[in-house]
């Protein structure tokens, strides 16, 4: 489902957040990422075992998005006050500590079905990854199992080759030429 939407305008969203510091609540939407390229994930739930394996694996790299001008959205259908705790939970108890991007709370399973991730009859989101475009179009979209983490070095590949411009053939790696 999701991938028909590539090339299209990505669904507006506005979600509650919780912010990476553990500390304070926000609000964010679609249009707060105009100019900019976003990278939202949506992950099944908080407190999980594949989960902040990702989440944290993407924390690390975060200065290699903001590099390519780059922003990053965590998306559960918990709640932010779910997301909060977890970020101040100790990592050697299941937490996640703190995070330079906030994650975005989809109680009421709207952005997560506009996705096309959402499993209704859990009330839960698959493991969508989407691009998004400084001019709010959908340009990559990838669904995971629940049970596979998906591939940070992939996805900053993906988004410089979109970035690039160019038509970037099989294995394309920056620095590579394109078609």
């Amino acid at each position: 489902m999701a991938e028909r939407m590539v090339g299209l305008k990505a669904p507006f969203f506005a979600m509650n957040t919780a912010n990476g510091d553990g500390k304070d609540f926000g609000k964010v939407s679609l249009d707060d990422y105009k100019g900019k390229w976003l990278v939202m994930f949506f992950y099944p739930l908080d407190f999980t075992f594949v989960c902040p394996t990702e989440i944290t694996a993407i924390n690390k790299r975060l200065a290699d998005f903001n590099k390519l001008n780059t922003e990053v959205l965590g998306v559960s259908t918990d709640s932010e006050h779910s997301h909060k705790a977890w970020i101040n939970a100790a990592q050697d108890q299941g937490g996640l500590g703190q995070l330079s991007f906030p994650l975005a709370s989809d109680m009421t399973h709207q952005v997560a079905k506009d996705y096309g991730v959402l499993i209704e009859e859990e009330g839960i989101a698959l493991r969508g990854l989407f691009i998004i475009d400084p001019e709010g179009v959908l340009r990559y979209s990838v669904v995971h199992d629940l049970n596979v983490g998906r591939s940070v070095d992939e996805t900053l590949r993906v988004l410089q080759g979109l970035q690039s411009g160019g038509l970037c053939p099989i294995d394309w790696n920056p620095g590579d030429d394109t078609l």
